[in-house]
């Protein structure tokens, strides 16, 4: 059996029922149990859009800036401030997949991708260079940027 809200607590309570003045198809309504309003129009809420300007975006130069010493994890490191890093030393994001990187030196081609654990470079055979096969190696967040980048651009 339900219990009846105290005086007290009915004052706190909004009307869950419209009026049947406000409402051109009334329809007998039992007491206590709520109605479905049907004879309001339902309201359309506005999407605001954000729009952001590209002179409003940083640019890689001021994340740069705004990078921690070399000698800092890259852990340390926002994912604004390890891709503008990334585009300093040579690499370009791809358009398929975000977190893939490539790298097309005069000695080697390569593919990095930001994996969730660690940083993984693939040296590629199809590239400049004798490479028998693709080379990978994978280097942890943990190392320092300076570290990392040595590995990376020193090649296969």
């Amino acid at each position: 059996m339900a219990m009846a809200p105290s005086s007290s607590l009915r004052a706190l309570v909004p009307p869950i029922l419209t009026s049947a003045s406000s409402c051109s198809s009334a329809r007998p309504r039992l007491r206590g149990v709520a109605a479905p309003i049907d004879c309001e129009q339902p309201r359309r809420r506005r999407r605001s859009a954000v729009v952001v300007r590209a002179a409003e975006l940083p640019s890689d130069a001021e994340w740069l800036e705004s990078l921690p010493e070399k000698k800092k994890p890259l852990y340390t490191h926002s994912l604004p401030c390890i891709e503008a890093w990334l585009r300093s030393v040579g690499f370009t994001q791809t358009r398929e997949d975000r977190a893939v990187w490539v790298a097309e030196m005069p000695l080697w081609h390569a593919r990095l991708s930001l994996d969730v654990t660690d940083l993984h470079i693939r040296y590629l055979k199809s590239g400049p260079g004798n490479l028998e096969k693709d080379m990978e190696r994978r280097f942890s967040y943990a190392l320092s940027r300076e570290d990392i980048e040595n590995a990376i651009l020193g090649g296969p």
